[in-house]
């Protein structure tokens, strides 16, 4: 059946992408993460929107209006 006319409600999912590289002075690469982890929970490191790689928008659901 071809619908013709009215409107759909729609989910979008906006997926944003940013990326900083840390330099972290640390014994191994496990207790680098973690040391990162910790700084960027504590917002120690705070990405800016320079920091933005990309954006993507997706359809997630759609509901049929009557």
């Amino acid at each position: 059946m071809i619908k013709t006319g009215g409107s759909n409600t729609y989910q979008i999912e906006v997926i944003e992408t940013m990326s900083a590289l840390i330099e972290v002075v640390a014994e191994d690469g496990e207790t680098a993460l973690l040391k990162t982890r910790e700084m960027y929970r504590s917002e120690d490191i705070i990405l800016e929107p320079d920091d933005m790689l990309d954006t993507e928008f997706i359809i997630f659901g759609v509901e049929e209006n009557e």
